[in-house]
């Protein structure tokens, strides 16, 4: 099963998703569904997806719940809980009974507090997860990556992946001291990586990837790599099928276990999806 680990879906106001402002973001200031996705996978051979939150609301988390029962592509829904709230075990109870609910993320890199994730509220909350069977997403700038590797410290049975792998300086090619984090952060066997979010980040070169993508394949291993489009956002610098190719082009000179792992069975094992 091939699988895109990390997409969104939207029904586009401005007021219920704010990040998507200024004149950059015109591409993706509209409605992208079920079909729009559908297309796009069918064309390079991707079986599903898991969609991932896009804003914090529980009712975001609902109706992506009610779009994966219409449609058997989405694999996994990755949504949001306030995991401060004094009411979060109620809300996991809520949602995690859902065979395709998997995950939580929150938009860390967004908050004022570059130290959000050690507040005591937040740690609580996620300490709850591991009994809900429930990974956790990292959504990070590197200048948070020394806090998630205390927080992964705290966590050794909870599963954690990265997302966008952290979101480097791929455009000015800075790798110092990104790259010696995420090797730290790796270190953690329970913590995998979305080789994902690059190309929003770049130039764009498929040169310019290539070192970074040799950071978390030296860091991280085969098994514990998966492939993500970050759909829509990406179509703000690059087409769905080049994202794909940017990193079937790079796996593909290992050989074709790392691909099948990379490109599905690695989301698969993490996200705990039912392979037919």
């Amino acid at each position: 099963m091939k699988i895109d680990s990390h997409q969104h879906f939207w029904d586009y106001n401005p007021t219920e998703y704010p990040w998507i402002k200024g004149d950059k973001m015109n591409p993706i200031r509209r409605d992208f569904g079920l079909s729009d996705l559908r297309g796009e996978q069918v064309k390079v051979g991707l079986d599903g997806s898991i969609a991932v939150q896009a804003r914090q609301s529980l009712k975001e988390s609902r109706w992506l719940l009610e779009l994966a029962e219409k449609d058997p592509r989405i694999k996994g829904v990755v949504g949001w809980v306030d995991l401060r709230s004094e009411s979060v075990d109620v809300e996991l109870a809520e949602l995690s009974p859902h065979e395709r609910f998997v995950g939580i993320r929150h938009v860390v890199h967004d908050e004022p507090d570059d130290e959000f994730m050690l507040r005591p509220d937040f740690l609580r909350g996620l300490r709850k997860l591991h009994r809900y069977g429930m990974t956790y997403d990292f959504l990070l700038f590197p200048k948070h990556l020394p806090v998630a590797i205390e927080v992964v410290k705290e966590f050794p049975e909870q599963l954690f992946v990265l997302d966008h792998i952290s979101k480097p300086f791929i455009k000015e090619g800075i790798l110092r001291p990104w790259y010696q984090q995420i090797a730290e952060l790796a270190a953690f066997p329970n913590v995998y990586c979305k080789v994902s979010g690059m190309v929003t980040e770049a130039a764009w070169r498929e040169r310019d990837f290539r070192p970074y993508l040799d950071v978390v394949f030296d860091a991280f291993g085969e098994d514990r790599l998966m492939f993500g489009s970050d759909w829509p956002v990406c179509l703000l610098a690059a087409d769905y099928d080049e994202v794909v190719g940017i990193v079937t082009d790079y796996f593909g000179q290992f050989d074709a276990a790392t691909m099948v792992k990379v490109m599905g069975g690695n989301a698969a094992r993490f996200y705990g999806v039912k392979v037919d």
